[in-house]
């Protein structure tokens, strides 16, 4: 009896231990507080160049973004955050009534278009939804204006995507504020008609692109950057951004908002600026492929800048809704 119970006290301590790191350390003695939406393998080597650099200590929770947004809503006025890092609009948009107005000098940082029309939220880097095809068969001409063309029968069995990405999702989420529930309707029905691949990661769709398994995918447009930075070497893949814009051509940032619980709001601040630096902006841009924000920051991407993007301007709080998108992918058969 005495070893099973030392067997169970082994297994519950295990499973503390191995719990644990997902979990906030204690912070208590932290100057500043993250919740990141963003992965720990992405933003970990920033937030160390800002402790080292503040002399700040700093405490992350790191989870999905959708995860740490309702965890802040559960933790309301509770919440020990000073800031929630967001992996996408939808995340931070739905964390509003949480959040306090931004400085004018943090927000003007920023294109108006990459923060919340509010003052809420301030973007930090920026990702581009494209259609990476393989150019082995086709060119950007031979390409159709909009996602729409993309359901056409020539693409039938060609096409993939990711459509339980959050990326995917807001996309889709778009399609519904720029198009209308009908035709977003229309689009996935149409995809699933044509027998569209389902992958389980943007990468696994991009290399089914190159290696000539399908003809083109729905993914953002780092992941080709990323693929030949690993490689070493040229793969038959062009990013293409649908030259009639709509949702095909979505900018999603990810971005930051102070709560207005935070016990630390100067430092909270002091960090945001410091992911908009120069050297912060020039990580995200040279080292994640992703768009830096500010136009100053020079871009080792091949790809178009963001001025040249016919891209929507939306109103980034009219995301809140994936769920609704979700929904409206269960019913289409697209995701379980």
């Amino acid at each position: 009896m005495i070893r099973s119970l030392s067997k169970f006290a082994i297994i519950l301590l295990f499973l503390f231990v191995i719990t644990t790191p997902a979990c906030l350390d204690s912070t208590d003695d932290a100057d500043l507080t993250i919740y990141s939406g963003r992965r720990e393998t992405l933003v970990a080597p920033v937030i160390e160049r800002f402790s080292n650099a503040s002399g700040l200590k700093v405490r992350v929770k790191y989870g999905e973004s959708s995860h740490i947004s309702a965890i802040l809503l559960e933790e309301g006025k509770k919440t020990k955050a000073d800031i929630f890092l967001a992996q996408d609009p939808a995340s931070l948009g739905s964390v509003l009534s949480l959040l306090t107005p931004l400085p004018s000098d943090i927000l003007d940082q920023v294109p108006p278009w990459a923060r919340s029309d509010v003052g809420l939220w301030v973007g930090v880097s920026a990702r581009a939804r494209v259609v990476a095809y393989n150019t082995k068969k086709y060119s950007d001409a031979d390409m159709p204006d909009d996602l729409m063309g993309f359901v056409e029968r020539q693409w039938k069995d060609r096409m993939g995507w990711n459509p339980r990405s959050t990326s995917s999702q807001v996309m889709v989420t778009a399609m519904r504020v720029l198009w209308g529930e009908t035709k977003t309707l229309a689009w996935l029905n149409g995809l699933r008609a044509n027998s569209t691949h389902i992958f389980a990661s943007n990468t696994s769709a991009l290399a089914a692109v190159a290696s000539g398994e399908i003809d083109a995918a729905f993914v953002n447009h780092y992941y080709l950057h990323q693929a030949l930075a690993q490689t070493g070497a040229d793969l038959p893949v062009a990013n293409y951004h649908p030259r009639a814009g709509g949702p095909g051509a979505l900018i999603m940032v990810t971005g930051g908002g102070v709560l207005s619980t935070a016990s630390h709001q100067a430092n909270a601040l002091e960090f945001l600026n410091f992911l908009l630096a120069s050297e912060s902006q020039d990580y995200f841009s040279n080292t994640l492929y992703e768009y830096p924000l500010k136009t100053d920051v020079r871009t080792s991407l091949a790809s178009r800048s963001l001025s040249s993007i016919s891209h929507p301007r939306l109103n980034f709080e009219d995301f809140m809704d994936i769920g609704g998108t979700q929904r409206l992918l269960r019913e289409t058969g697209t995701i379980p």
